[in-house]
C-alpha cells in the first residue's frame, strides 16, 4: 500500500470555488480501480488530501488521469503557496 498525503493552503477569496473542484476531484479519483482511500480534511483555508493506493501501478494511472491534471493546472492560481506532497510509508 502507498499513502500521500497533499497539502494547500487556499487564498480565502477562493474557498468557494476550491472546495467545488476539490469535490469533483474526490468523487471522481474514489472511482479508480486502485484508490483504497482520498479523504479530504479542512481547516479555514488549509486542505489535506490523505490518500491510500493499493500500488504504484494505480497510483501512476492516477496521476496521468484528467481530473488530477485539470486539478493541478487550474488550482496553481487559487493558492497561497505551492502544494506540498509526501509520499509515505507506515512505521507504527
Amino acid at each position: 500500500m502507498i499513502s500521500i498525503t497533499a497539502i494547500f493552503k487556499g487564498k480565502p477569496e477562493h474557498n468557494d470555488q476550491i472546495q467545488k473542484m476539490m469535490h469533483h476531484l474526490v468523487t471522481e479519483t474514489r472511482k479508480e480501480t486502485a484508490c483504497l482511500r482520498y479523504d479530504l480534511h479542512a481547516a479555514e483555508n488549509v486542505f489535506i488530501i490523505w490518500e491510500e493506493w493499493k500500488d504504484q501501478p494505480g497510483l501512476d494511472i492516477h496521476n496521468s488521469q484528467p481530473h488530477l491534471a485539470d486539478f493541478i493546472s487550474q488550482i496553481r492560481d487559487l493558492v497561497s503557496d505551492p502544494i506540498q506532497v509526501y509520499k509515505t510509508s507506515q512505521i507504527l
